[in-house]
């Protein structure tokens, strides 16, 4: 069994995911005492928890479903910022729509 095999069935553990929902949403409540120090930890901090709870939640994943349906650009930003996979292909269907001559 190769190594990304082995990440994704550790990732599948229950206790491994409720503890890295956990872990992300510490960090999320660490991320405003990290802002305070110069630099832009803060942020960092933020977005791995962010990420951790999307990835772990699916309540958290529903919400934000329900928030880039309801604010449709702030969503786009939000996938940009996350480096979302879905968000690049549906950037390249939008402006293959827009593109002249279609």
């Amino acid at each position: 069994m190769n190594l990304r095999r082995k990440w994704i069935a550790w990732g599948k553990n229950p206790l491994v995911r409720q503890s890295l929902f956990v872990l992300g949403c510490a960090f999320i409540l660490l991320a405003p005492v990290v802002g305070i120090l110069p630099g832009p930890g803060g942020v960092v901090i933020f977005a791995l928890g962010a990420g951790l709870v999307l990835k772990y939640s699916e309540w958290a994943k529903r919400r934000y479903v329900r928030f880039k349906r309801a604010h449709p650009n702030k969503g786009r930003w939000t996938d940009w910022s996350l480096r979302r996979l879905s968000a690049r292909r549906r950037e390249e269907r939008r402006r293959e729509e827009a593109a002249p001559g279609n």
